[in-house]
C-alpha cells in the first residue's frame, strides 16, 4: 500500500528519535564503563596498598610467620620466618611445601615429634594452638598457630614463630643461680642501703635460727651485738661507695641470743644502670674452726709422735733381725771357705749352703717390708749414677744361681753388653732383677727354665725376665703388681712370699722413669715380665770433663736438658724457686707458674717440652689441669709430657693421675738428682728441641 508523504514523515521522525536515542543511550553506557573502569582502577590501587601494606607489616614484625592453607600448601611466608629457618632461596622461592617442611624437619632437635604434631594441629579444630620447638643449633622457638577463617569456613592456619633462645638461657641463669644460693652451706643475706633484709636464704635459717618469713623486712639489727652496730654502719657507707668487703670475722647473734663467730664478705648489688641499692653478705660460721683446729693440731702432734715411733720401730726391727742374720751368714761363709780344705762331708756342705741361702731369702724379706714402709710414706730413695744395665743383672744373677741349682732349674741370659746407659741406681736396679727372677724360680717347677734377656728397644732399654712355671691366669694379671695381692693366698699354697716384691718392682722402675708390663698366656703357660727403662742423655764432654770439683763431680748425675722448654706449676713459691733451680742447672729454659689458669696460658702461648704439675692447687687442681691440656693438643695435634709431683703418695692418687694425663706421677719429696732424672725420662732423647 502506498503511504503518504505525511505518513512517510513520521516514519522518517519516529526513526529519527530511535537513532537518538540509541545514540543518548550508547553515550550514557560509554560514560557508565568509563565510571566503572575508573573505579575499579581506583579500587585496584586501594587493594595493591591495602596488600602492600599487608606485605610491609608481616615483614616488619619480629615474629617469622607462615600462612598455610586448609591443605597444609604454603600460602606466604614474610622475611622474618626465612632468615629464622634460614631457609636456602631456590626453597623459598618454589613455594614447594613439602620441601619447606623437609627443611624445617632438618632443623628441629626431634623430627618425628615434629611431624606427627603437626599432623595432629593441621587435622584439629583447635582455634590456637602453642608449642615450644628445639633447634639442633640449640635455639628455642616458640610456635603459635591460629585457625583462619574466611567468610564462615576453614581457610587455612597463620603460624607465628619467635626466637625465645636468650629468655630461656636467662631464664636457665637465673633457676641456676637461684638453685646455688639456695643450696649453699653460708648464709647468703641481701639488704638495701639502709639495713633491711631483702632475701634470706635456707642456710642463713640454719646459721641464725630466723626463717626466711621472720627476717625479711627486718633491719639487720636482729643478728648484730650492741658493740657491732658501729661495724655495720661503715660496712653500709662503704657498699655505698661501691667497694667490696673482702672476708673478714665478725660476730653476730642467733635467734636464741648465742654469739656464733663468723667469716664475712660483702659485695655490693647495682640495678641496670651501676647504681649501687643494695648489698649481698655472705656469713660463714666459723665458730667450730677454733676447736677443730685445736683438735687437728692435736691429731697431727699425735701422728707425728706415731710416724715418729714407727720408724723407731722399724729400726729396731731391722737392727734386731739383722743382727742375728749378720752372724748366721758370716759363719755360713766361714764355713763355706773352711769346706773347700777341711771338710769332704756332701750332708755337712749342703747343709751349709741351705743355712746361707734362707738366711739371704729372709735378709731379702726383711728389706722388702722395710722398702715397702719407705714407699707408703714417700721415703724410698734412689742413689742415681750413669750405669751399664747389664752389669746390675749379672750381680743380680751371681747370687741367684745357688738357689735356681737348689730347685734343679737352668737359669739362661742373653745380655747385651752394649745396651746403655741409663741413669739409675745400681743395687736398686738389681733389686727389681732380683724379685722377677727369684719370683720366676719360685713359681717354676724342677726342670724347668728362667731367662732373662737385655736388649736396647727403640730409646729404651728392655730387660725380659721369662720363665716356663705357673703362669698367671687372666682375671689376676692386672692386679699382679699390687701390694700384698696373690693369686693363691690360701694357707694351703705350694708357695711362700708376702707379695711384696713385684710391688716394689713397679715402684722401683717408676722411679727410675720406666714402666713395667707383665704377660701371660694363662696357667701353666708360664710369663714373662718386661721392665723398659728410658736411655740416659748424653752430656757434653765438655761438661764431664770439667767436673773436677766434688760438687761438680756430683752435677755430672744431672741429665742434660739444654735447649729444652719445662713447665713448673705449683702454689708453693719455695718450691717452684727449687725446681727452677735445679732444672736450670741442668740447662733447661724453665718458665713457672702459681695456678692452673696462669699454667694453661703458658702452655698455649710458649708450648714447653714438658709439664711438671702439683696436684693439690686451690681452685683448679692438677688433674683438671692436665685434662684441659689434654683438650687443647687434641685441637692443636700436640702431646706434651706430663710429670705429676705431688704429696698425694697414695696407689689411688697415682692412678688417678695417670687416668687425667700425666706420664708419671711422683711422691713428695724428692731428691733434686730423682727429679732431675725424672725429667729427662719424660722426654724421649729423640723429641725435638723448641
Amino acid at each position: 500500500m502506498k503511504r503518504t508523504p505525511d505518513e512517510m514523515d513520521r516514519m522518517r521522525g519516529a526513526a529519527l528519535e530511535n537513532v537518538k536515542s540509541i545514540l543518548a543511550a550508547r553515550r550514557r553506557a560509554e560514560e557508565e564503563l568509563l565510571q566503572a573502569k575508573e573505579d575499579l582502577e581506583h579500587n585496584t590501587a586501594e587493594l595493591a596498598h591495602s596488600l602492600s601494606m599487608i606485605r610491609a607489616t608481616l615483614d616488619a614484625t619480629t615474629d617469622g610467620i607462615l600462612v598455610t592453607d586448609d591443605s597444609g600448601r604454603v600460602r606466604d611466608v614474610n622475611r622474618h620466618f626465612a632468615s629464622m629457618w634460614r631457609v636456602p632461596a631456590d626453597v623459598l622461592d618454589s613455594r614447594d611445601a613439602a620441601a619447606l617442611l623437609s627443611w624445617i624437619c632438618s632443623q628441629v632437635e626431634n623430627q618425628a615429634d615434629y611431624e606427627t604434631r603437626l599432623a595432629d594441629i593441621q587435622g584439629s579444630d583447635d582455634v590456637e594452638t602453642f608449642d615450644e620447638l628445639r633447634l639442633r643449633d640449640g635455639r628455642t622457638f616458640e610456635r603459635v598457630s591460629k585457625l583462619l577463617i574466611v567468610e564462615g569456613a576453614r581457610a587455612g592456619r597463620v603460624w607465628s614463630f619467635r626466637d625465645v633462645t636468650e629468655r630461656h638461657r636467662a631464664e636457665e641463669e637465673h633457676a641456676h643461680f637461684a638453685a646455688i644460693v639456695a643450696s649453699s652451706n653460708d648464709a647468703i643475706i641481701g639488704v638495701d642501703l639502709q639495713g633491711v633484709i631483702t632475701s634470706w636464704n635456707s642456710a642463713a635459717e640454719r646459721i641464725f635460727g630466723y626463717t626466711a618469713a621472720e627476717a625479711v623486712g627486718q633491719h639487720l639489727a636482729i643478728i648484730l651485738p650492741p658493740d657491732r652496730l658501729e661495724e655495720e654502719e661503715r660496712i653500709l657507707s662503704q657498699l655505698a661507695e661501691g667497694k667490696r668487703i673482702e672476708h673478714f670475722e665478725t660476730v653476730r647473734v642467733r635467734k636464741d641470743r648465742r654469739s656464733i663467730r663468723v667469716s664475712l664478705t660483702v659485695s655490693p648489688i647495682r640495678d641496670a644502670s651501676g647504681n649501687v641499692i643494695g648489698a649481698s653478705k655472705i656469713s660463714r660460721d666459723v665458730t667450730e674452726r677454733d676447736h677443730l683446729l685445736a683438735r687437728e693440731q692435736a691429731a697431727r702432734a699425735r701422728a707425728e709422735e706415731a710416724g715418729r715411733l714407727k720408724d723407731e720401730f722399724l729400726a729396731t726391727v731391722s737392727h734386731e733381725l739383722r743382727t742375728p742374720l749378720n752372724a748366721i751368714l758370716g759363719w755360713a761363709h766361714v764355713l763355706r771357705r773352711a769346706e773347700r780344705t777341711e771338710r769332704t762331708d756332701p750332708r755337712e756342705r749342703h747343709a751349709v749352703e741351705v743355712i746361707e741361702r734362707n738366711a739371704r731369702a729372709q735378709a731379702r724379706v726383711i728389706d722388702d717390708l722395710l722398702d715397702v714402709s719407705r714407699i707408703i710414706t714417700g721415703k724410698l730413695r734412689l742413689d742415681v749414677h750413669p750405669l751399664m744395665p747389664a752389669t746390675a743383672i749379672e750381680s743380680a744373677l751371681d747370687s741367684l744361681r745357688p738357689m735356681a741349682d737348689a730347685k734343679g732349674i737352668r737359669l739362661h741370659s742373653v745380655l747385651d753388653s752394649h745396651a746403655g746407659p741409663v741413669s739409675g741406681d745400681p743395687a736398686r736396679l738389681q733389686q727389681v732383677v732380683w724379685n722377677l727372677v727369684s719370683n720366676g724360680i719360685k713359681f717354676t717347677p724342677k726342670g724347668g727354665r728362667v731367662e732373662v734377656r737385655l736388649e736396647r728397644v727403640d730409646s729404651s732399654v728392655e730387660i725380659a725376665v721369662s720363665d716356663t712355671g705357673e703362669g698367671i691366669g687372666p682375671e689376676f694379671l692386672p692386679h699382679v703388681f699390687d701390694r700384698f695381692r696373690q693369686s693363691d693366698a690360701s694357707i694351703a699354697r705350694r708357695t711362700g712370699g708376702l707379695g711384696l716384691g713385684l710391688a716394689i718392682v713397679r715402684h722401683l722402675v717408676e722411679l727410675h722413669g720406666g714402666t713395667v708390663g707383665a704377660e701371660s698366656p694363662g696357667p701353666g703357660q708360664g710369663a714373662t715380665f718386661m721392665v723398659r727403662l728410658p736411655l740416659r742423655p748424653v752430656r757434653s764432654h765438655a761438661a764431664v770433663s770439667a767436673a773436677d770439683s766434688p760438687e761438680d763431680r756430683a752435677m755430672i748425675r744431672m741429665p742434660d736438658l739444654t735447649g729444652f722448654r719445662v713447665l713448673v706449676v705449683d702454689d708453693e713459691a719455695d718450691t717452684r724457686d727449687l725446681l727452677r733451680e735445679v732444672l736450670e742447672q741442668c740447662g733447661a729454659e724453665v718458665r713457672d707458674a702459681s695456678s692452673s689458669e696462669e699454667a694453661l696460658e703458658a702452655v698455649k702461648a710458649w708450648t714447653p717440652g714438658v709439664i711438671v704439675s702439683d696436684i693439690g692447687m686451690p681452685g683448679v687442681d692438677g688433674y683438671e689441669f692436665i685434662r684441659c691440656v689434654r683438650a687443647w693438643e687434641r685441637e692443636h695435634g700436640l702431646r706434651i709430657p706430663a710429670v705429676a709431683l705431688t704429696a698425694y703418695a697414695r696407689s689411688e692418687d697415682r692412678i688417678r693421675a695417670l687416668l687425667a694425663g700425666y706420664q708419671v706421677h711422683v711422691a713428695k719429696p724428692i731428691e733434686p738428682v730423682e727429679f732431675a732424672l725424672i725429667v729427662a725420662g719424660a722426654i724421649q732423647p729423640g723429641d725435638a728441641r723448641p
